[in-house]
């Protein structure tokens, strides 16, 4: 019997890592691969989809047939669609029919298998092997939701990049599902071909500062106001370093307004500011401008900058992001906590010149599988021991930032609050007095500076 592998792919980012593994015959062979390609967007009409983008071609060689998951399930929204357990093999007709699969065996490979679109398409084909891939940092941090069995017993491993050299990932090791790196040399390699791909929106700029948006207001970390200034900051934070040209790659959803506060902070502080319309990689500007720092919050293309081209990189606004993110399991946190702990922050210009390390890679392990805990002890009991013994051994001022003390009370954990004191964060009479106290404070300190 013939058999189709299913590559699910929402960026372009995820299918250059599938077109690496690929490359490196991480995946075995077969009759026919098709990438199914999921537009994820709030609004999909109004973005750019994966096999539109600048530099896909560069990488559709490696697929038979190219298919869109958001027309086969029109009119739902990938995000939020999964098919009801009655109509699974109604489905499954419907999708063979349309994608041409007749009888074959299917085999799968899907990015966050816990979340739809990856959970709706792994339950449609029931039986199919699944093997996960993973485009980010999370795959350092745990399973963010509990995955049923009949979903999570079939995958067979974690395909991932080596973007922190020596860290082991989290994800899905309930299921004792063993890691595999995807070769930095086959990813670098699929990246110099998308680099080369004619992109005309690309300026010709030698060594600026590249500023990374991420659109963090769509997440309801930051409101839209705290977001614009985080941005200034890192064109402020440029300027202070002494760079004069500074280019700025906002996230493809981000409001034009953005740009338009950008250059104005620019002009006012001497700053050549260009800011991309194209919806390009990050990596592709590594390679084209090599950029003489890179400065982002809390994206994954800080550590490929630093890991896989020895670019120097900074860091703004995660302190901000750990204290803000609620609840504590939100799945940004890893990803937060990895580039707070591993790269300098912009504010300190000598770490940042000097490239000075971060927490040691074994440091950051131990860190991990405690935060781990903290955010999924349901999933990973198992990791108790571990997390106290961090807990009880390595609070500091500085690590305290990766933890909650209410978190921590609540799973009593080190560090929880003195049992006679554990009702006050939950005795709302308490926090209406103490935050009359903190305006009163707040009162008296302006009328003193008055």
């Amino acid at each position: 019997m013939a058999t189709t592998q299913i590559f699910m792919a929402s960026t372009l980012y995820g299918t250059a890592t599938l077109a690496a593994a690929i490359d490196a015959d991480r995946f075995g062979p077969a009759d026919r691969r098709l990438l199914l390609v999921s537009n994820n967007a709030a609004t999909p009409e109004t973005t750019v989809a994966v096999d539109e983008m600048p530099g896909f071609e560069r990488l559709r060689d490696r697929f038979d047939d190219v298919r869109s998951w958001n027309e086969a399930i029109s009119p739902f929204h990938p995000g939020g669609w999964a098919p009801r357990a009655d109509d699974i093999p109604m489905w499954e007709r419907y999708i063979r029919l349309l994608w041409d699969l007749g009888d074959d065996d299917i085999e799968l490979a899907v990015e966050s298998i816990q979340v739809n679109p990856a959970l709706a398409l792994a339950q449609i084909f029931t039986g199919a092997p699944v093997d996960v891939y993973a485009d980010g940092l999370m795959s350092y941090g745990p399973t963010r939701n509990k995955i049923d069995p009949l979903v999570g017993t079939r995958v067979r491993r974690l395909l991932h990049l080596d973007l922190v050299p020596g860290l082991t990932p989290l994800l899905l090791t309930e299921f004792g599902v063993e890691p595999e790196i995807v070769p930095t040399e086959a990813f670098v390699k699929v990246l110099d071909r998308l680099a080369e791909a004619d992109v005309a929106d690309i300026p010709d700029i030698a060594e600026p500062a590249l500023l990374l948006g991420q659109y963090l207001s769509a997440l309801g970390i930051l409101t839209a106001e705290e977001e614009e200034e985080l941005h200034v900051r890192m064109v402020r934070g440029a300027a202070g370093l002494g760079h004069t040209r500074v280019v700025f790659k906002p996230h493809p959803t981000a409001p034009a307004r953005w740009s338009r506060m950008l250059e104005k902070e620019a002009e006012a502080i001497g700053v050549e500011l260009t800011v991309l319309d194209s919806p390009v990689l990050a990596e592709v500007l590594y390679q084209r401008m090599r950029p003489a720092l890179v400065i982002g919050c809390f994206s994954t293309a800080l550590l490929t900058a630093s890991a896989l081209y020895g670019l120097p990189v900074a860091r703004t606004g995660t302190e901000t992001l750990l204290e803000r993110l609620a609840p504590y399991q939100n799945s940004n946190r890893v990803p937060v906590t990895i580039v707070d702990a591993l790269i300098p922050d912009l504010a300190d210009k000598g770490a940042v010149t000097g490239r000075q390390p971060g927490m040691p890679v074994g440091d950051l392990g131990e860190l991990l599988v405690a935060v781990g805990f903290a955010m999924q002890p349901q999933i990973y009991p198992r990791l108790r021991g571990a997390a106290e013994r961090y807990l009880s051994t390595h609070l500091t001022p500085h690590t305290w930032r990766y933890f909650k003390r209410r978190r921590l009370t609540a799973l009593a954990l080190p560090g929880a609050l003195p049992s006679q004191l554990s009702f006050i964060p939950r005795n709302a009479a308490v926090r209406r007095v103490a935050r009359r106290a903190r305006s009163v404070q707040r009162t008296i300190k302006r009328t003193a500076l008055g």
